[in-house]
Parts: structure tokens; C-alpha cells; sequence
């Protein structure tokens, strides 16, 4: 009887363990949510699907801790985070994608005043290879898409090396096939690229004063390397993608792509959704034979956390969870690996003890709908920030709609122009082909030796 009995169980605990892909993956989505630490991932879900939901991220069977610090810092920024997990070197801050010992040297200013100059001198540290060039090296098709600008430090980790993340100008120009300072180890270019901040790639002008200094208009020499170029929602859904290879869609004429928020109530909008440039980026790559290498960033979480807007954070962190269920719809795990984490954590927290189905933007009140009020008697929010600007003299009486509403900011502990990142930990989802090897608390630079055996680089 021992040995049905051990079969048995054998076949029950194969039915519930996670599904194992083989490797090599042919093709790798890397999503980024900028500044979606744990508390940010706890606050959305709660959001949005209720304490005992659960995001579509959080679904993935193989989970891990990352940290995140840098070469020179407990805390990271986003450029040599993102940069660790792109090259597996950990760098100083503001470095992206370089060796160790490159000194981050800030920018000079153009003619125009605009950041562009780059003050990188010869000796300064070496370029250090990205999954991306490697993907590009083995014939793949190769992607970087975002909802801030494509100069970026999230997207700029993948396809440029640069001592410093305020160069955008350079950094664009190292995207762009057969121009002055063109990176030749993209071969032909990066397949398709999508974000914000057409500034970076288009010539000042009178209408265009955060325009390029040097005149050049770098969408039109990609459209000559045979790119197609799109400027707006509608013209990125008419894209025919069975009848190109290449891709650049600027939806922002400065600056970021707009808040999740904001663009789904402005009805004149006329910026894709991340959800819109994952289906088309997955689209365009998978006609290449030989796989791809997509990198998808959801950004502008980490610009609400700045501002300590909670509602932003959460609504762009939900978009950025959708566009991991559309990516999920269109691939095959059995070749395809899907990695899923941020770069660094923020100080948002959790606090108090709120009752069960309690808005998570609302005011701590307990289970007899009694609001819990502070040593003063004045009520306060459940999310609130180690730092920020929002920290009054005295604290008002705060109303149940006052800190629900878009533009309300959470509190703050330490008063400072800008909040800050936070030091902790983050989380990793993964799955498809290679993802086992993804478990545990890891090195953020160890995530990119996983995904460079998975895909056999």
C-alpha cells in the first residue's frame, strides 16, 4: 500500500507545482515598474482588486527579493539599477550602463541652455554589454518601450552607454543607425522604440525650444534607415505590422507620456496606452525567426511616488499590470521567458489599522467605521511617506473625499522638495521558458546572468 500511496502523492504535488519551461527562451519580456516596491505592489492590489485579489504580476508562479543598491549608494537611483539588471555590473549612481569604476560627471548645458553636453573623458570607464546588444548580436529582434521619455534612464540602460543619465540628447543619438555617435553594437538599430520626449530627437526650433542644439532631426534619419515613425495612438493601431521591421513612435513633444490617470479622462488624448505599444512591439518582433528582446517600462509609477500622489501611483501601476496580461495573451511560455520587477523600492507605507475592504486611499477607520485619529484627535490616511513635500506645520482635518481625490498628496514624515526612493528590497515574477532559476533574495546584477542562461546568450 506504501507505493500508491507515494505515487499518489508524487502526481498531486506535480498537479500544484509551478509549470517548468525549458530553456533557452527564444524570445524575453522584460517589464520594469519604476519605483514598484512591495508597498506600491500591496497598495494596487488592494485598489484594485480588494485584499484577497491579486495582480496579474502577482499570478506568476516564480517570485524572488532583488537587491537594489548601487556601487556607490545604499539607496539607487534608476540608472544604474536598471543598468545592473541590463549588464550584471553594478555601477555608480547616475552611470548607466558602464563599467564600475565610471565617474558619474553631470552634463553641460547647450547653446540653448538644455542638458547635453557630455562630460564623459577618455579613461572614464568602459561600455558594459546589455541583454539588449546581446539579443542583437544572435540576429534577434530587439525592443525598448515606455511611458516616459525614450531617453530615459529605464530604456537609455538597454541601447546606450553614458557616464551620465541627464545626457538625453546623446543618448538619443546613440539609438540612431549611421549618425555621429551611433552604438555599433546594435547592429542595424533596435527594432522598435516607444516613449515620450520627442525634444531629444528633433531640432530646436522657435515651437520646439528644448529641441536638439545641433540641428539634427533624428526621426527623420531613422525614417531613412528604414524605420516607420508614428506620432499618436491612431497611427500606431493603423501600423500594419506583417509589413515592417522597424519602429519609432514619439508621443510626447517634451517630456513624459501622461499620467494613466489623466490620459484615460482626457478624451482629446491622443497617447497609446502601455497595454497599446506592448501588443504592437510584440507584434512587430515576433516576425523575426530567431526570437526578440523586449524591454516594457512602466515609468511614470515612480514619478507620482516623487510627488507622493498615491492615486497615480496606483492607477499607473494598474496600467502596468494590464500590460503584462496583454503580453501574457499573445505569447507561448514554452519559448518565451517573462520577467517582471522594479529598480528600486519608495518610502510609501501602509500604517495604522484599518479595517478589511477599508479604501486604501481613505482614511485609517477601523471595523465599527471609527476613524482613527492621531495624539491632536485629527484623523490620517493609511498611505503615507517617509519623506516628501506635503509635511505641514500643523496637520488640518483631513475629510474622507479630500484624500481620495487625484490631486491630494499623502502625507510625509521629513519635509523635502521631492520624495525620495527607498532603500529596501524588491519584488521579482517570472515565468515561461528558463524562469525556474528565479527564487530566493538575489543581487539585482544576478538577474542578469539568469536571463542571459535562459536565453542562451
Amino acid at each position: 500500500m506504501l507505493k500508491p500511496l507515494l505515487l499518489s502523492c508524487a502526481i498531486a504535488a506535480a498537479l500544484t507545482s509551478p509549470l517548468t519551461y525549458a530553456a533557452p527562451a527564444k524570445n524575453v519580456i522584460f517589464f520594469l515598474g519604476d519605483g514598484m516596491g512591495p508597498t506600491t505592489l500591496t497598495a494596487a492590489r488592494i485598489y484594485q482588486y480588494g485584499e484577497a485579489g491579486n495582480l496579474q504580476m502577482q499570478e506568476l508562479p516564480r517570485t524572488a527579493r532583488i537587491k537594489t543598491y548601487s556601487n556607490d549608494a545604499q539607496t539607487t537611483d534608476s540608472a544604474p539599477s536598471m543598468a545592473a539588471y541590463m549588464t550584471g555590473v553594478k555601477m555608480n549612481n547616475e552611470v548607466i550602463s558602464m563599467s564600475a569604476d565610471t565617474t558619474a560627471v553631470a552634463p553641460g548645458k547647450d547653446s540653448h541652455g538644455n542638458k547635453t553636453v557630455n562630460n564623459c573623458t577618455t579613461g572614464n570607464g568602459t561600455a558594459a554589454t546589455t541583454l539588449l546588444e546581446l539579443a542583437k548580436a544572435q540576429g534577434k529582434g530587439t525592443g525598448a518601450i515606455t511611458t516616459t521619455e525614450l531617453t530615459h534612464a529605464t530604456p537609455a540602460a538597454t541601447y546606450s552607454h553614458i557616464c551620465h543619465r541627464d545626457t538625453q540628447y546623446e543618448i538619443a543619438a546613440q539609438a540612431v543607425p549611421g549618425g555621429a555617435g551611433f552604438n555599433s553594437a546594435l547592429g542595424d538599430g533596435v527594432d522598435v522604440l516607444m516613449g515620450g520626449g520627442a525634444n531629444h530627437w528633433t531640432p530646436y526650433s522657435v515651437s520646439n525650444t528644448k529641441g536638439r542644439a545641433d540641428g539634427r532631426d533624428l526621426t527623420a534619419e531613422l525614417q531613412t534607415q528604414g524605420y516607420s515613425y508614428v506620432t499618436n495612438k491612431t497611427a500606431l493601431a493603423a501600423i500594419d505590422s506583417s509589413s515592417i521591421t522597424k519602429l519609432i513612435g514619439l508621443f510626447s513633444t517634451s517630456s513624459h507620456l501622461a499620467y494613466e490617470l489623466d490620459r484615460v479622462a482626457d478624451s482629446a488624448s491622443t497617447q497609446p496606452s502601455l497595454s497599446d505599444m506592448t501588443s504592437k512591439a510584440i507584434d512587430v518582433l515576433s516576425k523575426n525567426d530567431n526570437g526578440y528582446f523586449l524591454m516594457v517600462e512602466g515609468g511614470r509609477i515612480d514619478h507620482a511616488l516623487h510627488g507622493t500622489n498615491a492615486k497615480r501611483a496606483l492607477e499607473d501601476t494598474v496600467a502596468f499590470d494590464n500590460a503584462i496580461k496583454t503580453a501574457l495573451a499573445k505569447v507561448d511560455l514554452t519559448n518565451t521567458l517573462i520577467v517582471v520587477t522594479a529598480d528600486h523600492d519608495h518610502t510609501m507605507t501602509i500604517n495604522g489599522y484599518s479595517a478589511k475592504g477599508n479604501p486604501i486611499l481613505g482614511l485609517v477607520t477601523d471595523k465599527d467605521g471609527n476613524q482613527a485619529t492621531d495624539v491632536n484627535g485629527r484623523p490620517y490616511t493609511t498611505l503615507v511617506f517617509g519623506n516628501g513635500s506635503n509635511r505641514p506645520a500643523t496637520r488640518p482635518d483631513l475629510t474622507s473625499d479630500q484624500v481620495q481625490a487625484n490631486d491630494y498628496l499623502q502625507e510625509a514624515g521629513i519635509r523635502l522638495s521631492s520624495e525620495t526612493h527607498g532603500g529596501g528590497d524588491v519584488m521579482l515574477f517570472a515565468d515561461g521558458a528558463g524562469s525556474s532559476s528565479f527564487k530566493g533574495t538575489m543581487e539585482n546584477t544576478n538577474v542578469f546572468s539568469l536571463v542571459k542562461a535562459a536565453a542562451g546568450y
